[in-house]
């Protein structure tokens, strides 16, 4: 038994107590707080860890786990919650998803096995398309710590859109975990706003599988909490299959954002784009470490990273580090990475135009980051977070 007040998992065996569940699921709770105990948080020891420290942030969080306030607008009605689905017969797909193994050095992914509840499903039946986005708001209240899980399975040749908001109040952490399945033909698009409070972490550990045909879209944008970790592994497992991730990070103050991406190349003629932009102002850091595997076999492969990053003040940081590992012949990979502050010939150019300083700076900005959305589905969206990259300027510049 573990000792109960050991960190994050003080109260572990009450919630067991008090949450009961199948035996797998309790089994994977037991499992999942024996190796975290055993690890414990992670450090910068950790080779995918060596630009964060989360631990003077969260190293104090225990007592009790808080439950997550989700609320949601799901218009076709796909929208099932995990307690329910645990508490009835459990799809079998949905086990080997909760049981899987796949992400390294994943102490906190443990640590939301070990507090599996809270969260929401969806699973798209073959062939269906919806067009209208469901949008997911998770918001956390101080002294929160809270793990949401959501599980997404795409059938064949099915589409949908989902927008998550994060938001909350005051000192919480949001420790978070999704896994997605997306079938031959199918089309995920998924875009995460966080926006959560400046005092708040906010970790998230998401692992996407992709068959044959299959296409996974993902955008982070990113202005919130004082410490955010996104780690995403793609394991693109058919031929075909794809997968687009792109990232805005707007940093202030001390904030650190960190995108750490790896996308797995399993089969033939894959398809893989990562496309981080980065407006880094104060002491704040910016983070990406994105990561291409092509397995041997994967013949075809086109992979292509790119970091670019604006350096607002003098002690603004920009931590970047591309690795491709390539086992597989006739492929096409490359990535790229700038870091710089504005260009003072625009600037000029822009002055001598009769534009002032401040508003030549924002212009400039603007564009930097409006190439990262400029494809965004649905428009609206676009034009949503074009008016949050201006309202951070204007408070900034």
């Amino acid at each position: 038994m573990l000792p109960d007040d050991w960190g994050p998992l003080a109260g572990h065996e009450s919630f067991l107590r008090e949450n009961p569940a199948p035996d797998w699921l309790q089994d994977l709770r037991r499992h999942g707080a024996e190796r975290f105990a055993k690890a414990g948080l992670p450090t910068p020891k950790m080779e995918r860890w060596k630009y964060t420290n989360i631990l003077p942030l969260v190293g104090n969080y225990g007592a009790t786990l808080s439950a997550a306030d989700v609320t949601y607008v799901d218009p076709d009605n796909l929208i099932r919650k995990l307690s329910d689905v645990y508490a009835g017969e459990t799809p079998q797909w949905l086990i080997a998803l909760q049981t899987e193994d796949p992400v390294s050095e994943k102490p906190l992914w443990d640590l939301c096995n070990a507090y599996i509840r809270d969260g929401l499903m969806i699973d798209v039946k073959p062939g269906e398309r919806h067009d209208n986005p469901i949008h997911i708001t998770i918001d956390g209240h101080d002294g929160a710590f809270f793990v949401p899980r959501t599980a997404f399975r795409l059938g064949e040749g099915s589409e949908l859109t989902i927008i998550e908001h994060h938001t909350g109040e005051g000192r919480y952490w949001n420790n978070r975990l999704t896994q997605i399945m997306v079938g031959p033909g199918a089309k995920l698009r998924h875009i995460r706003i966080q926006e959560n409070a400046i005092d708040s972490v906010y970790t998230q550990n998401t692992h996407v599988r992709v068959a044959d045909g299959g296409t996974y879209e993902a955008l982070n944008f990113v202005t919130g909490a004082a410490l955010s970790r996104f780690q995403l592994q793609v394991d693109l497992n058919a031929p075909g299959a794809q997968a687009k991730f792109a990232a805005v990070h707007l940093v202030q103050g001390a904030q650190l954002a960190d995108q750490t991406v790896t996308i797995n190349h399993n089969a033939p003629n894959g398809r893989s784009q990562q496309f981080v932009r980065s407006v880094i102002d104060d002491r704040a850091r910016s983070v990406f470490q994105g990561k291409v595997h092509v397995a041997k076999g994967a013949d075809g492969t086109d992979a292509q990273q790119l970091s670019n990053a604006i350096l607002m003040a003098e002690a603004a940081e920009m931590d970047t580090k591309p690795e491709l590992e390539i086992y597989a012949d006739d492929v096409k990979c490359s990535h790229g990475a700038t870091t710089g502050q504005l260009d003072e010939e625009a600037l000029f150019y822009a002055r001598s135009r009769g534009i002032p300083q401040a508003q030549a700076r924002s212009m400039l900005v603007e564009a930097f980051v409006g190439e990262v959305l400029e494809d965004l589905s649905p428009e609206c969206l676009r034009s949503e977070l074009l008016e949050k990259v201006d309202k951070w300027l204007n408070r900034k510049i």
